[in-house]
This record gives C-alpha cells, sequence and structure tokens, in this order.
C-alpha cells in the first residue's frame, strides 16, 4: 500500500504545482499545462514500471482493455458524458491493481480521441481517468470498496471529480476571461453532465461489476497476470 501512495501524491502534488505556476503565465498557458499535466500523469507508471519489466502476455492484456475501453465511449458519443469508460477503467484497476488501472485510464484517452478529436484538453482526460484508475488501485482493498455500495458510491464520485478536473481545464482556456464568476458559472454548468456522469457510472458498475470482474479475475489467477501490480 505505502509504495502506491507516493506515486500517486507525486501525481498530485505536480498537478496542483501546475496549477499554481500556470496561474501565473498570461499567454497559452494552458498548453504548457497539458504538458505538465501530461508529466505528473505519466509519473506514477514511470515509478512503477522501473522496477519491473512486463511480460509480453501482460502488455498485450493491458492493451485490450485499453482499446477496450476506448471503443467504450464510441457508441455513446450522442449522449454527453454518458460512457462506460470509468466503469472498465476502475474494474480492472480493481482487479489488477493501481498501476494498470492508471495505464488503461490514460491511454483510453488517448485512443479513443483518435476519433473524438486530441487536442489540449487530452492530457487532462489522460490525467482524469488515469486518475481514478490509479485510485481505485490504491483503495481496493479498503473495507468499503469490497462492498458492492462502496463501489458504487466511489464510482459516483469521480463522475464528479472527473468533471472538476475537467472544469479546471476549461477555465485556465480562457485566461483573458478569468474570474471567479467564470469559475461559478463553470461548474454551475457543467453540473448536470458531471450528474450525467457520475450516474452513468454507478448504471455501467451495475452491469459490469459481476460478470467483468469475474471474467478478468480467472484471467489473472490463471495466468498470473500482473501479479506484482496486485500486491
Amino acid at each position: 500500500m505505502a509504495r502506491l501512495r507516493y506515486p500517486l501524491l507525486i501525481a498530485v502534488a505536480v498537478f496542483l504545482a501546475g496549477l499554481s505556476l500556470m496561474a501565473a503565465l498570461k499567454d497559452r498557458h494552458y498548453m504548457l499545462l497539458s504538458l505538465v499535466l501530461l508529466g505528473a500523469a505519466l509519473l506514477p507508471v514511470f515509478l512503477r514500471l522501473e522496477r519491473r519489466r512486463l511480460e509480453s502476455r501482460e502488455l498485450v492484456l493491458l492493451a485490450v482493455l485499453s482499446a477496450i475501453a476506448a471503443v467504450s465511449r464510441i457508441p455513446f458519443a450522442a449522449l454527453p458524458s454518458v460512457k462506460p469508460v470509468s466503469a472498465i477503467v476502475m474494474l480492472s484497476a480493481y482487479v489488477f491493481g493501481a498501476e494498470a488501472g492508471f495505464i488503461i485510464g490514460a491511454v483510453a484517452a488517448l485512443v479513443s480521441n483518435i476519433y473524438f478529436g486530441q487536442g489540449p484538453w487530452t492530457p487532462w482526460q489522460m490525467f482524469a481517468w488515469g486518475m481514478a484508475g490509479l485510485s481505485t488501485g490504491w483503495l481496493r482493498n479498503s473495507w468499503w470498496m469490497k462492498k458492492r455500495a462502496g463501489m458504487l458510491l466511489f464510482g459516483f464520485l469521480w463522475g464528479f471529480l472527473f468533471g472538476w478536473i475537467m472544469n479546471i481545464w476549461y477555465i485556465i482556456s480562457l485566461p483573458d476571461a478569468f474570474s471567479w464568476g467564470l469559475v461559478a458559472a463553470a461548474f454551475a454548468s457543467s453540473f448536470y453532465f458531471d450528474l450525467a456522469h457520475a450516474l452513468s457510472n454507478v448504471f455501467f458498475l451495475v452491469i459490469l461489476a459481476g460478470g467483468w470482474t469475474s471474467v478478468l479475475e480467472r484471467f489473472r489467477r490463471k495466468y498470473g497476470l500482473l501479479k506484482d501490480y496486485t500486491d
């Protein structure tokens, strides 16, 4: 648990430091901030992967789960904020651990935006979904995450956390118009979208939690996949 805590805290610290640094810049600071956040998002992965070489079958598993999460956005493109990505990322992290969940979330955002469009917002989505996976894996052994209601509540909260992270991107992309009124308007206008995301997380967790996790657990036990990630 302790070795997972430090990468998570480092990533959050870099995220907050990036916000503080970019707040002082006046011209196109959101582009540089996106790069800073991308580094913050990848930092926990580098720290963990440097300690252990992934086997080819483990890389294939991570790639397949990332692709499933990415493709799952497309059928729901017409429904803003309704998507099974968060649920897939969280359940994968619940089975395979924090770093695996982070990789799946970050890569899913990057790959799915090949269809939806890349831009300065992509690193923010990578960070948000990566942290959803990392935090799920970090807390997977807590007593309340073992309960169905606890998992559903966690997914509900992450629907709002994801939206709040993306709100920060929106606010700093308008530096000349920054005001506390803009902040309030951004969070107020995103409330129903965040609520839709939160409720969709609960919906997809209810549908996928049983069968999805059972299949992944069988793969993990049978083939010994990502064992170091789940310790």
